[in-house]
């Protein structure tokens, strides 16, 4: 789970204004490699969960009590489900957490080596060091929030508004939010190119409608989170009256910035999101910001023009700073400052404050995580392509990346080979169709040029430093890149990540090598179960290629209308099928998905299992396998064409907490996972052949919703 106040702030913070390539991501933020970042106190590690084996398929796992046409997901997981609780200390348990649990070990394992021995690489000593600074609690509890005084005195010497400028380029520098997000993205329309951008930012709470809605559940949050930043300035030394007072002024002025920022499906539209527009004519729009003064001060290359990225939120910032007093605008800094820094880093007090809302209130996790893994994650965080280099050389081999990218390769054959099947797409589409799929970057393990960390400085005894100085490292390596070619060995995740996405501007789909591993990936297993599992992730993101999003965007990564006007006609109507099905699907409570907040995760389920599925059919013919034919006990007696479906189904195993799952709905673009599974198979011909259903199933559509 990934709350606003994580280090990782700055980097997700870069591409919130992009088709965010972690956004396109297979799973959710929230399966990210190491897990939820909470944690009290340091548990013994558990040597055996690396150990214990994981199957992409395994029969056991079925309720073979459900009728597959019935409910399938529930077919597919129905023991699983029964027999894994949510631990205390998570906000979800699925088959990617089993996963995420065995990673944890070895993550720990490697950092617990380089902490304890003597000096290694570099590298091997910087993540050493900056785990033994984590874990060591005692230095960090007597420091207390001495490390905060700096940027607090900063923010408490704002003497007048013409201030302030200066003040926001120097906490952008050490990578604090401020009122607006600044850094380098890639030319929407000239994919080569890095340029500067200015948007909206992230705010306390997960997005606009926590700020909006007006259900009980919400305005009840609201006031949680008001309690929250009022104990949180307590333990900043302020007096209760005081405190109260400029929890509620947070709480107004992140209300007001709310407003006038784009709502999270409007951040899915790249048309929304790009207006290139002159340095001089942005400074002049925006005088307060004294724009050309801040970019010298977080020392950018030089800029003529940039992304404005909502050109509206500046108009409304402009307004809010001149009828905000500067008292309230320093509270609001204050906050940011304090909600900038990893929960790990602080003193006990703080760190369990941060807890108590974040993960008990918004996620309903009862219990913060062991130490140790909080501080798995924040190595990975602050250093993760040093960890990574490390775990890919313990954990990954070359025949994984070959066996992976034969998949990969076989997939989009049959992508090419459906590209002639479509009926509705005419001829000059489907020759830029093909020709994207044809410049798609298959990026498999890790990246071929390691990230350099010898400019970041790591101490042993200062974990606060430690976080601090990752923090404005990430931000010089953004903002450096302003000007420069864009360089496309760059990956937005790290290696031990259980987790895939695809760029749209970098036209690459990336499987780190965290994911390429049973339940997901398994070389012991036939080719149904692995078409099913591993090739249900790859023909995802590469359908993402062509979702609503990514069809914006040509092989080259630019924007740009490469669609005929009946074909896009034609798309959308499909696209729109897809929409109207999803939102009916009651999630939790009285909450229905969101149809067109998850509709290129939804686009990419049903068209990547459907050409993984014609990927599939044309192996088994080649290699004389029948798909119907009865399997083995060791498959549980299910058909080739039945193991494929299964093996599918049960890598989205999971079990979520009631609150999570609000949480999902509101804000994340993927369905949860029982309508990632549902939703799919019921819209696919060939699962009702296989299970032998009939019309009028469950698992039948009534009216199915095609695409490729």
């Amino acid at each position: 789970m990934k709350s606003p106040n994580d280090s990782t702030y700055q980097t997700l913070m870069k591409r919130n204004t992009l088709l965010s390539a972690v956004s396109c991501g297979l799973l959710a933020a929230s399966l990210l490699v190491p897990a939820l970042a909470s944690a009290r106190a340091q548990s013994p590690a558990t040597p055996n969960a690396e150990a214990r084996p994981l199957h992409t398929f395994d029969p056991a796992l079925r309720d073979t009590t459900v009728d597959p046409c019935q409910n399938f997901y529930q077919y597919a997981c129905g023991t699983w489900l029964k027999t894994h609780p949510i631990p205390a200390d998570r906000s979800s348990y699925g088959r990617d957490t089993e996963v995420v649990d065995r990673n944890e070990q070895v993550l720990r394992s490697i950092l617990e080596e380089a902490a304890g021995a003597p000096p290694g690489t570099p590298d091997e000593h910087k993540i050493g060091d900056a785990y033994a600074a984590c874990m060591d609690t005692g230095a960090i509890n007597a420091s207390g929030i001495k490390p905060l005084q700096a940027q607090l005195r900063a923010v408490a010497g704002l003497a007048r508004k013409e201030q302030l400028p200066p003040l926001l380029a120097q906490l952008q520098k050490e990578g604090v939010p401020g009122l607006f997000a600044f850094g380098a993205q890639q030319d929407f329309r000239d994919a080569t190119e890095e340029i500067a951008f200015v948007g909206q930012p992230r705010l306390g709470l997960p997005e606009k409608g926590y700020y909006e809605r007006t259900d009980a559940k919400s305005a009840s949050l609201r006031e949680d989170y008001v309690r929250h930043v009022r104990r949180t300035f307590v333990l900043l030394g302020e007096e209760n009256a005081e405190a109260a007072k400029d929890a509620n002024t947070v709480l107004r002025v992140e209300t007001a910035m709310a407003a006038a920022s784009l709502s999270e499906e409007d951040m899915r539209d790249p048309a929304k999101l790009y207006h290139r527009t002159p340095l001089a004519q942005f400074a002049a729009n925006s005088p307060e910001l004294q724009f050309r003064g801040f970019l010298e001060q977080v020392d950018a290359p030089p800029v003529r023009s940039l992304n404005v990225a909502e050109p509206l939120y500046f108009l409304a910032l402009g307004e809010l700073l001149e009828s905000t007093s500067l008292e309230d605008i320093k509270a609001l800094l204050r906050w940011n400052v304090v909600r900038a820094a990893p929960a790990t880093a602080l003193p006990q007090p703080l760190d369990d404050e941060h807890f108590a809302f974040y993960g008990k209130v918004l996620y309903g996790v009862p219990e913060q995580q062991p130490r140790w893994k909080r501080c798995a994650e924040a190595v990975d965080s602050e250093l993760g392509e040093a960890l990574g280099r490390l775990y890919v050389a313990r954990r990954f081999s070359p025949s994984d990346t070959q066996r992976a990218g034969e998949l990969a390769h076989a997939i989009e054959a049959a992508a090419d080979s459906d590209l002639d099947a479509l009926d509705w797409m005419s001829v000059p589409t489907r020759v830029e169709a093909r020709q994207k799929l044809h410049l798609i970057a298959n990026n498999i393990g890790y990246p071929d040029k390691w990230r350099d960390y010898s400019r970041l400085t790591v101490v042993r005894d200062d974990a606060f430093g430690n976080a601090e100085r990752a923090l404005a490292f990430e931000a010089a390596r953004d903002t450096g890149k302003i000007g420069r070619p864009v360089d496309r060995s760059e990956w937005e995740m790290t290696p031990p990540t259980v987790n895939a996405y695809y760029d749209p501007q970098m036209n690459s789909i990336n499987f780190p090598a965290g994911i390429l591993q049973p339940p997901y990936f398994d070389p012991a297993q036939n080719d149904a179960v692995n078409y099913g599992s591993n090739g249900g992730t790859i023909g995802h993101e590469l359908s993402h290629a062509f979702d609503d999003e990514g069809r914006l965007f040509d092989g080259h990564g630019n924007l740009r209308d490469w669609w005929s006007k009946d074909d896009a006609r034609r798309f959308n109507e499909r696209a729109a099928c897809v929409e109207r099905e999803y939102s009916g699907f009651l999630a939790v409570d009285d909450l229905h998905l969101n149809g067109k907040l998850t509709l290129g995760e939804n686009l990419a389920d049903l068209a990547g299992l459907n050409l993984t599925l014609l990927a599939f059919e044309k192996a088994a013919k080649q290699e004389g396998i029948d798909p119907h034919a009865a399997g083995s006990a060791d498959y549980g007696g299910l058909t080739p064409a039945q193991q494929f479906f299964a093996a599918y189904g049960q890598g989205w195993c999971a079990n979520t907490r009631p609150e999570t799952l609000r949480e999902h709905v509101e804000t994340d673009p993927h369905a949860p996972e029982e309508f990632r599974v549902n939703g799919v198979v019921q819209n696919m011909p060939a699962f009702a052949e296989a299970w032998s259903c009939k019309a009028g199933a469950p698992m039948v559509a009534a009216k199915r919703c095609t695409l490729w």
